[in-house]
């Protein structure tokens, strides 16, 4: 099952080809069913398993990973991209879970040689999924953390999802004023903001794309590929 953001509107007639089944205006009302933030990551048994991100097969747990980070701390992730450098300050105390199972999956090097496979530019750009098709995961699911303070803005990252409690290591950041549509059901874990290097996203979010299973065209034709992801603490 693909991970995905559905969203509801009525769109300005420019705009609701681009955005039909992922993300729409603000100022909305009619129902568009579709994706925006997709991959799932079903719960599979077994111990971590060695591999490339695209050229094995990807490590797998059994369960989500155990509490390890300090919520007083200051967590930041420093993207090293295929088109550049980001640093996201992630928010530990708002979001926990979702952060200590980013920062696991970082320092695994669950995310390296991996894809944003999804590329929407008003809205968001989604990675995450070391299979490239919004169908991989880590072999578990976590909670959802929902409710914070936090909203849906460029730069937003948040947790991609296939329904409720569902999230594993794909993602999506904000990319565009469309993603403020999703303020209205925030039904995706905000756990990050990107502090530094936003040219990137841009930059990122500028990939030129094609028609893929989803009316959208949101496949990137062109890789755009997460070379690390570097964690640090103070």
């Amino acid at each position: 099952m693909k991970r995905r953001i559905y969203t509801s509107s009525i769109v300005l007639l420019t705009a609701a080809a681009l955005l039909t089944g992922c993300g729409e205006k603000p100022n909305s009302g009619s129902t568009n069913t579709g994706n925006a933030a997709n991959g799932t990551n079903n719960a599979s048994s077994g111990s971590a398993t060695d591999g490339s991100a695209t050229e094995q097969t990807p490590k797998q747990w059994a369960s989500p990973p155990a509490m390890t980070i300090d919520q007083d701390k200051q967590y930041k992730a420093e993207f090293h991209t295929s088109k550049g450098n980001f640093t996201i300050e992630l928010f530990a105390k708002d979001a926990p879970v979702t952060v200590n199972n980013f920062i696991f999956l970082a320092k695994e090097k669950f995310y390296e040689g991996v894809t944003f496979h999804r590329i929407i530019q008003s809205f968001m750009i989604q990675g995450g999924d070391p299979t490239g098709t919004g169908g991989g995961g880590p072999g578990y699911a976590i909670k959802d953390e929902l409710g914070s303070k936090h909203t849906y803005e460029p730069g937003t990252i948040a947790m991609a999802n296939a329904g409720p409690n569902t999230g594993g290591s794909q993602f999506f950041i904000c990319s565009g004023e469309d993603a403020a549509s999703l303020n209205s059901q925030p039904n995706y874990p905000i756990f990050g903001k990107v502090v530094e290097g936003m040219e990137t996203i841009n930059l990122i979010a500028a990939t030129p794309v094609e028609q893929g299973s989803e009316a959208t065209p949101s496949k990137p034709t062109e890789v755009v590929t997460i070379n690390s992801i570097s964690i640090t603490e103070q």
